[in-house]
């Protein structure tokens, strides 16, 4: 049996939820979703400048957790900026 995936905490909900290349058309744009506990995840350790152990303390989930939760959100973003893929922040399991 699976173990429940344990609430990640959040400490800025994203006012802007969403990023699209200029000049193109929303409709003919794929999406990329990031997740708000991974938007966190980058906002604390690329922007706030913080070593993971502490980004993983104030999301309150494990190292390990926090690293493959990084590695995702970094993949996500890569992804839409080389493939000009719209982002859109929303949905996860987390709260604020």
């Amino acid at each position: 049996m699976v173990r429940p995936r344990r609430c990640r905490r959040v400490l800025f909900k994203p006012n802007i939820i969403y990023f699209k290349p200029r000049g193109i058309p929303l409709v003919e744009l794929e999406e990329v979703i990031l997740h708000v506990e991974e938007y966190e995840a980058v906002r604390l350790k690329d922007l706030e400048g913080l070593e993971q152990e502490e980004c993983a303390k104030k999301m309150n989930i494990s190292q390990p957790t926090f690293h493959r939760l990084i590695l995702s959100a970094r993949k996500k973003i890569a992804d839409a900026i080389i493939h000009g893929k719209a982002i859109k922040i929303e949905g996860g399991n987390y709260k604020i």
